[in-house]
């Protein structure tokens, strides 16, 4: 599933990769993985305004982040292993009482407005963020 250049939307230091394909969760997880080092973890305000200057380019409403709903557990985290300290929800989005039926819920990233969080069933295809991290 390679793309080809103009697909790719590198920021400035070529740390955050824009696939502008549209995939599940855990098919843009399975691309991140194979491809370059992940879908991104974004555990700071500095890694927030690098996603923000790189989903500007998005083609869809949303975009993947490395993020995960247990329902298990009830907590949001990071598939970098990293615990959710660093937030930036849309009002409604990221609490605990996520509904876990049917579908398991993923975080992405709103490409416009103030680019807040949002939970969103991980079946939706979007595109999404690797990193190099």
């Amino acid at each position: 599933m390679a793309c080809n250049r103009r697909d790719l939307v590198l920021s400035s230091v070529d740390k955050l990769i824009l696939i502008k394909e549209n995939l599940t969760w855990s098919e843009a997880l399975r691309y991140c993985r194979q491809n370059h080092e992940d879908l991104v973890s974004v555990h700071s305000e500095e890694i927030q305004h690098e996603v923000m200057n790189v989903v500007k380019g998005a083609s869809t409403a949303a975009v993947w982040l490395g993020l995960r709903h247990s329902c298990t557990v009830g907590i949001w985290f990071w598939v970098s292993g990293e615990t959710v300290c660093y937030h930036n929800w849309a009002p409604g989005n990221g609490t605990s009482e996520e509904d876990c039926e049917p579908i398991v819920r993923s975080g992405a990233v709103q490409s416009g407005g103030d680019q807040r969080w949002i939970s969103r069933p991980e079946t939706d295809k979007l595109n999404f963020i690797c990193s190099r991290y």
